[in-house]
């Protein structure tokens, strides 16, 4: 690398002007040398339209905030905003967000001049024994260094590009993480009421097949009835009190669930867990949906506003690596004072400054830099698949959720009727059996119709629940990005935003 030097910073070489001068004409031949890419050429392919509509009002980002409290259960609503704040999965991501907007500020600050302070004192001692004869010497020196790399072809312009991107995504993924963190908080406190709405089912049942069973017992002292009825009425029974031991498992193993979520360990009591042990209808958000057209659905949602981040991200490292393939200039300078004694370095201390310019010439790298280049556009085409599976798996969800939701409330309509034509036709058969008027075969099958209807129904209920909520996730989950990034929860709005930035689709 050649140097230029001058021996004072207020009197430069005549080199040096000759190499200040030209620096301006090098400055526009590397800008019209740095390649250009195209920010516009991120695509997908969008339908117009859903398949299917829920009906109702109009939804979007701004409407599906705090979703949960659509289903009207304050137990729900505690149990996601405590998970929005504490659970592990979202500190991570709130962790990944610090770090990568610190990385960000370090290549910021590759921008800008480095400035340092330097001092020394050394003392020497040269002949005689001890000290007689001897001659001693101190030598103090302050001063300071500045280096400054001028970005003539945009390397580091880039590299902070691309770290800005990637801060963005790490913000919008912190959404996405959370709107996952909700839904799973959702879907499990849907489950666990499912769980015990079965167990009380359960429990009613087995209630009436008690009674049903005492009456068989004392028809059979009175001869009316065999051992055979006797026997079926008692294994009715005791098969549905076989189901209450598996349905108490469940229910406390979705309570561990949605402690873990929350940020608590299995066994911890939450300040719900009197509302969480205590049977409650399972929560419905209602009918009132409809969809916006896909392409505004894509915009509400955090993981493909995440890639399209990261597509940023690699068109700026491709951008770098090819600038990295030109020369790099660096201007230093070093301003110094001298002294024999600490005390003298504030009056008739020597000054001496130095100033230096240089450039690096890449002249034979074995073909390095290309490659690098060819690693980075592979890098780009990689971030813009990613792009495409996030929006295809995004579509697939939003469909995937409607259909669900379309069969099964149609299902859990049909349960509803059949549920209540089975509890009358159990209610009829037991009075009947009790006058004499029909067999125990007939009971025992309406016993049996009246568990399996209302265990089916309770099921429907909850399937139609869960639709909802992965729906919601599907349509973003109330993320919407903002022009002001943060990386943390705001008062007003549960999801961290991220920059603006248009969606190509």
């Amino acid at each position: 690398m050649p140097f230029l030097s001058v021996d004072r910073l207020c009197k430069p070489t005549r080199t040096l002007r000759r190499t200040l001068a030209v620096l301006p004409a090098t400055l526009l031949v590397a800008c019209a040398s740095t390649a250009q890419f195209d920010t516009n050429s991120l695509t997908a392919d969008v339908p117009g339209t859903w398949s299917a509509h829920a009906g109702g009002g109009a939804v979007d980002a701004t409407s599906l905030v705090r979703w949960w409290r659509r289903f009207n259960d304050p137990a729900l609503n505690l149990l996601v905003e405590r998970a929005m704040q504490l659970n592990t999965s979202v500190e991570a991501a709130q962790a990944s967000v610090r770090q990568a907007q610190a990385l960000r500020d370090v290549a910021a600050a590759a921008l800008l001049p480095t400035l340092s302070g330097v001092a020394s004192v050394s003392h020497s001692a040269v002949g005689g024994t001890g000290s007689t004869g001897s001659t001693h010497t101190t030598s103090t020196q302050a001063g300071l260094n500045a280096d400054w790399t001028p970005d003539v072809f945009g390397a580091n312009r880039h590299a902070l590009a691309a770290g800005q991107a990637v801060a963005d995504a790490s913000v919008a993924s912190l959404g996405d993480m959370q709107v996952q963190v909700a839904c799973e908080v959702g879907l499990g406190y849907i489950a666990l009421r499912a769980a015990q709405a079965r167990w009380t089912i359960a429990r009613d049942s087995l209630a009436s097949q008690q009674e049903t069973l005492q009456i068989t017992l004392w028809r059979q002292q009175a001869g009316l009835v065999t051992e055979l009825d006797a026997a079926q009425a008692r294994t009715a029974a005791e098969q549905t009190q076989a189901l209450l031991p598996a349905l108490n498992t469940t229910i406390e193993q979705t309570r561990h669930a949605l402690s873990v979520l929350a940020g608590q360990p299995p066994n911890t009591r939450l300040p719900l867990s009197a509302s969480l042990a205590a049977s409650s209808p399972i929560p419905s958000a209602g009918d009132d949906l409809t969809l916006g057209i896909p392409a505004e659905t894509l915009r509400q949602r955090a993981d493909v506003r995440a890639s399209e981040y990261q597509v940023s991200a690699a068109l700026a490292r491709v951008a770098q690596a090819d600038a990295a393939r030109w020369p790099n200039f660096s201007i230093s300078g070093t301003l110094s004072y001298s002294a024999a004694t600490l005390g003298a370095l504030s009056s008739g201390a020597g000054l001496a400054s130095t100033l230096l310019a240089g450039v690096t010439l890449p002249l034979f790298d074995g073909g390095a830099a290309r490659a690098q280049v060819r690693a980075q556009q592979a890098g780009l085409d990689l971030a813009r698949t990613s792009y495409r599976t996030a929006v295809l798996t995004a579509l697939q969800e939003v469909e995937d959720a409607l259909v669900a939701l379309r069969s099964d409330q149609l299902r859990l309509l049909s349960l509803r009727d059949a549920a209540t034509d089975a509890s009358r036709a159990s209610e009829l058969a037991r009075e009947q059996y009790s006058g004499g008027l029909i067999d125990f075969q007939t009971v025992l099958s309406t016993q049996r119709t009246q568990l399996t209807t209302q265990d089916a129904l309770a099921q429907a209920s909850a399937d139609v629940s869960t639709d909802q909520v992965r729906l919601f996730k599907a349509l973003g989950g109330g993320w919407r990005a903002d022009s002001s990034p943060t990386g943390t929860t705001q008062a007003d709005d549960p999801y961290p935003r991220a920059a603006a930035q248009t969606t190509h689709l």
